[in-house]
């Protein structure tokens, strides 16, 4: 039957051997804290960016704790009705039927209040 070696049996290591080993073990060790920094950075990285994501995408709320994007009035012609209204981009639509049946839509700038754009409406034949 073949003995297993005992860990008592074993002769101790040639010192040049034991420096190389001291040496591997200790590049290992410091690459494995270089890896470590560089992945909680990594992390650190990718919570922020989430966090600031989050922050930039949640309206800004009032002191009543109701939410708040924009404020500001609009002029309308007299006697116009608001039909319907769209939002985007930064930019609000609204359909407006004026006095005699006439139709237009009016897009406004949020950012400026100012009337960006009017669209007179002309039934077809």
């Amino acid at each position: 039957m073949a003995q297993i070696p005992n860990d008592e049996d074993e002769k101790p290591l040639d010192p040049a051997v034991e420096r190389v080993r001291r040496r591997v073990m200790r590049f290992i060790a410091i690459n494995l804290g270089i890896l470590f920094v560089a992945l909680m950075a990594v992390a650190i990285a990718i919570v922020y960016r989430i966090d600031a994501r989050e922050e930039a995408a949640a309206p800004e709320t009032g002191g009543g704790g109701e939410s708040v994007a924009a404020e500001g009035t609009i002029a309308l012609p007299e006697d116009a009705r608001i039909v319907s209204q769209s939002l985007s981009d930064g930019r609000l639509s609204v359909q407006v039927a004026l006095p005699g049946g006439e139709a237009a839509f009016l897009i406004y700038d949020l950012a400026s209040g100012e009337v960006v754009s009017r669209v007179a409406v002309e039934s077809g034949q």
